[in-house]
């Protein structure tokens, strides 16, 4: 076979669109009329949804709270007010009007500033300083 006797392929040419009435495909190019596929470059998936954030109700003075949660901090001198060996936990915490029901969903930590006058038992996590100064003083840590 010879290089002219091969058959010739021919692409299909690009359709012209958007080049005047006579060439059947002007003014709207093939999109028809208005909508959003008739848009230029805007997504067929673009739906216009809120993020979740935006659909909450802003709250009066602060505007939307944050989502994410903050531990209430309670230092060692706020549980001078219970007796000694007093277990404590989150319900103790609630009862003495140190935390509120909805800190106490967000989590407490007890943290070492003061000195504690007596021996306790604490069932909340604390820190480090914390859990020497409860033990230095006969107390117990059932977990943390």
């Amino acid at each position: 076979m010879k290089l002219h006797q091969l058959i010739k392929i021919k692409a299909r040419s690009k359709k012209r669109r958007g080049r005047g009435i006579g060439s059947g495909k002007g003014k709207t190019a093939g999109r028809g009329s208005k909508g959003q596929k008739a848009r230029g470059k805007i997504p067929l998936t673009f739906t216009g949804s809120l993020s979740l954030y935006k659909k909450l109700p802003l709250r009066r003075g602060f505007g939307n709270p944050k989502l994410t949660s903050k531990l209430k901090l309670v230092s060692l001198s706020q549980l001078n007010i219970f007796n000694p060996k007093t277990v404590i936990d989150l319900e103790q915490l609630i009862k003495a009007k140190i935390i509120s029901q909805r800190q106490a969903r967000m989590g407490v930590k007890i943290l070492g500033n003061g000195e504690v006058k007596h021996p306790l038992v604490i069932k909340l996590s604390l820190s480090s300083s914390a859990r020497q100064k409860i033990e230095d003083k006969g107390g117990k840590v059932e977990y943390a």
